[in-house]
């Protein structure tokens, strides 16, 4: 299928502007205009019940806690916020996780983790399972995972040390997320996320490309993927993320864990966080919230 109209119009606004690629420019600088992109592209942020800003205790990673009421026996959505593992804080994240405890019904803990090229791998992966366990600590309640892009990464490698650490979790949201290293694309559009962006990441992730293959970092590579718990695996049609992550919820179906795969045809990687430009967006955010419903019975 073509692009969408909606995405077209936005990669002809990108190209006229010459809008530079964000690994042409210095961490500092990227991590800048990422954040004021998707702010842009976001739509207005909802309001909710609550929004309280904290940090975990012990390591002191700031947290943002959103509750859509002020029932003290909500499930808990734990997300964490794209950006290739480098770029990001929980403003990223901000007008997704508002959007998601109002249609959810849940409270939504952002986390902070801390981010690469200072702190590389696993730093990210145990930041956000220790977030896991504050919130499954503190709340007592059905807790599910979820992420876009490195956040789906890092949810998905959460699930994996849940499992082998005995935690439950009811559910795992992963909106195009990395899961293998050594995956290959063509996808190489000078105005879009493409395989020279996700090259950058890894660069800055990484302590040592060997890394990239253990499956904390690259799920795809676990040796079993049984017992992980329900899936939803979304993906965009022009993405360099698109066949890999396909692959894993193909895996995660086949290792008997209950799978629903959403690809979005026309859409581009970063298109679940730009509901304010891509009707899509919207959409997609709708899809992840009915499935987390369900499956947290908030």
């Amino acid at each position: 299928m073509p692009m969408h109209p909606q995405v077209q119009a936005m990669r002809t606004r990108r190209e006229r502007a010459r809008a530079p690629q964000l690994y042409a420019l210095s961490v500092a600088e990227a991590r800048e205009l990422d954040l004021a992109s998707i702010r842009d592209a976001g739509g207005t942020p909802e309001p909710v019940h609550s929004v309280v800003d904290s940090a975990l205790p012990g390591s002191g990673l700031p947290i943002r806690v959103y509750r859509p009421s002020e029932r003290t026996d909500l499930p808990v959505l734990v997300y964490f916020f794209g950006g290739g593992w480098t770029l990001g804080t929980i403003d990223t994240s901000d007008a997704v996780c508002r959007r998601l405890s109002n249609l959810v019904g849940c409270a939504v803990v952002a986390v902070g983790y801390r981010l690469a090229p200072e702190h590389k791998f696993p730093t990210a992966v145990h930041d956000c399972f220790d977030a896991v366990l504050w919130a499954a600590a503190e709340f007592g309640t059905a807790i599910a995972v979820g992420g876009d892009s490195a956040g789906g990464n890092l949810a998905a490698a959460v699930t994996l040390l849940a499992r082998d650490e005995g935690v439950p979790l009811a559910a795992q949201v992963l909106v195009y997320p990395n899961t293998d290293y050594g995956a290959e694309t063509d996808f190489d559009d000078p105005f879009l996320f493409n395989k020279t962006s996700v090259a950058w990441y890894w660069s800055h992730y990484l302590a040592k490309p060997e890394d990239g293959f253990h499956e904390l970092a690259s799920p795809l590579r676990a040796s079993s993927l049984a017992g992980l718990p329900p899936a939803l695996v979304i993906t965009a049609e022009f993405d360099p993320l698109r066949d890999q992550a396909e692959l894993y919820a193909k895996r995660l179906s086949e290792s008997g864990v209950d799978t629903t795969l959403s690809r979005y045809d026309g859409m581009i990687h970063g298109f679940f966080c730009m509901a304010g430009d891509l009707e899509a967006g919207a959409h997609a955010q709708e899809e992840a919230a009915a499935f987390l419903k369900a499956r947290l019975n908030a």
